[in-house]
Order: structure tokens, then sequence, then C-alpha cells
């Protein structure tokens, strides 16, 4: 079966500036992938060319086994598209958003469609409030109703949970679960590196260039040295005695403990836990933990001349 999503060398310059460089990528179908990478890593940039928004300076994509270039309007009813700013109509209710977005489709019969995707997103209760009294999340679950309209075989969604409240970002997640099961594939990209671990792959992008594109378990594979979590006193003053040192890579503070990365945990961590009682800080407590996605996202882009991220 040919991939949903298909670029080799896929390219787009914005004068000097290369935000996708060469891009080379598959999607098959019913995966849910995740793009995840810093703001301007050139995750929309990529998204805004796989709808046929944007036109590549070079290379080529494929959507749904057609060159998107030349055959964007045989399939643009088979994509739908959440952008960042997806653009609601604050003085229409939720009926009429989704009237309105069946009318840009051409979903002529769409009220049994629209009833569906009410009670799939759980929005039937309100489906006479006007857009504009929507909380964040609402907002966003309408917006998925109104792009899930004209039942795409691919969705793609740019950052869809930005500011969106917890427990509504979980709701959303539960929608997209469900959505998979349905067959449609999924392209995302978050900056949640929490969501994109629940993905069937994940692509790690920075400086517009793929760095990585596998399985959340195959990427951290990846990851150079290893993670020890440190449970101590004074987890500030910790923090700031390790921040730097050569033998203790990457220091963050989570709760009440320390995730830090050594080359390897026997032979450096003793020194580490040295440092920090001549310090006075005692360690109450510590273990060799599995890598996260961000750990993993820190040591493949560091420098390793500069010992800084590229």
């Amino acid at each position: 079966m040919d991939p949903v999503i298909e670029t080799s060398g896929l390219t787009r310059q914005f004068g000097p500036i290369r935000a996708v460089d060469g891009l080379d990528l598959a999607v098959g179908a019913g995966e849910m992938f995740a793009l995840v990478g810093p703001d301007g890593a050139g995750k929309t940039t990529t998204i805004r060319m796989l709808c046929g928004i944007l036109k590549p300076t070079a290379g080529s994509v494929r959507v749904l086994g057609r060159d998107l270039v030349n055959e964007a309007a045989l399939i643009k009813n088979d994509i739908g598209y959440l952008s960042q700013r997806f653009s609601l109509y604050g003085d229409l209710t939720v009926d009429e958003n989704i009237e309105f977005f069946a009318e840009i489709h051409k979903v002529r019969d769409y009220k049994k469609r629209r009833g569906e995707l009410l009670d799939f997103t759980r929005l039937a209760p309100f489906r006479t409030r006007l857009a504009e009294r929507l909380s964040g999340g609402m907002r966003q679950k309408l917006a998925l109703a109104c792009t899930l309209i004209h039942t795409p075989r691919l969705l793609l969604l740019d950052e869809p949970t930005t500011g969106v409240d917890p427990v509504s970002r979980r709701d959303f997640w539960k929608i997209l679960s469900s959505l998979l099961r349905t067959g449609i594939t999924i392209f995302m990209s978050t900056p949640y590196l929490d969501e994109a671990e629940r993905c069937s792959r994940v692509g790690l992008m920075n400086n517009g260039r793929l760095l990585a594109a596998d399985t959340p378990q195959a990427v951290k594979r990846l990851m150079k040295g290893e993670v020890v979590e440190v449970i101590c006193g004074e987890i500030r003053r910790a923090f700031d005695l390790l921040r730097g040192r050569p033998d203790a890579g990457e220091v963050q503070i989570f709760g009440d403990r320390l995730n830090l990365v050594v080359d390897n945990t026997e032979r450096d961590f003793p020194a580490v836990a040295a440092r920090l009682r001549e310090a006075g800080i005692e360690v109450s407590d510590w273990r060799k933990i599995p890598p996260s996605l961000e750990n993993v996202f820190i040591s493949v882009t560091r420098d390793p001349k500069k010992g800084e991220r590229s």
C-alpha cells in the first residue's frame, strides 16, 4: 500500500531562511504521526505544504497517492486541516458553524453527520450556544468537528492543544484515539512531548531538518547518556550547583527531584553525589530512569563540540 504522505527533499525557502530543509518522510495509512520541535523548527511550514497552502521551493510531496502540487484539486476534500488559529465565527452557534463548513465543502446532506460529530465531541448539549461563548477546549472540539464534517481521509493538525487546559487536552486526545479506529490518518505537530509519546511514530525537527522519525521507543534509543533521578534537599541550590558541570549534563527540576544526564551512571554519579554532600546537600534517594522524549531531543540537538544545542 502506498504511503498516505510521502515527501522527498521537500524544501521551503523564505528569502534567506530555509524553513524546511530537504524533508524525506513517509506516513502510512491509519498512523498517528507527531512532528515535534521548538518554535521555528519548521513544523507549521511543513503542515501548510502538506495541505497545499504553500508550494515547495524544491522537492516533491505526494498525498493520498497524488502529486500535491499538480493535483491538489483532486484531493482537497480528502484532507482536513486544523490550523493553529482555526477561524470559527463567534456570532454563529455551534450548529451554524458546522453548517457553514459543510457548505464550504459542498456536503449537502450534512445533518446526520453533524449530529454524529456533536455526540462524538460531546458538544450536543451546546449546539445552540454562540461560539464566542465557548471555553477554549470546547472551541477546539468545535474546530475539529468543522474539520471532520466532510469525512476526510487525512487529518492535519497544527498544535491543536496549545493553550488548552489539561482536562480539555485529555478529552481532545480521547477523541483523536477514537478517530484512529475509523481508519483515518492523523499527522500533527505539537510542542508537548508527552503528547508525542502517544503517537505511533514521532519525528524530531529542528532548524528545518528532520533529525529522527520512528516509534517513540526507537527514538529514545538515540539518547546519548543516561538519565538519573535524584531526590535531595535544597533542590534549587542543588540545581545551581550541578548546572554546567562537565560530569552532569542537562539538569532539570521536576517538583521535588532533579533529573540529570550523565555518560555512565555507575561511573559518574558517585562524583556528582559527593559534590552535593560537600556542599551540605544530602541525597536521600536516586535511581536511573528511562529517558523522556524531551531528554532525547535535547541530546540529539546538542552540538558535541560546544556542549550547546545547535
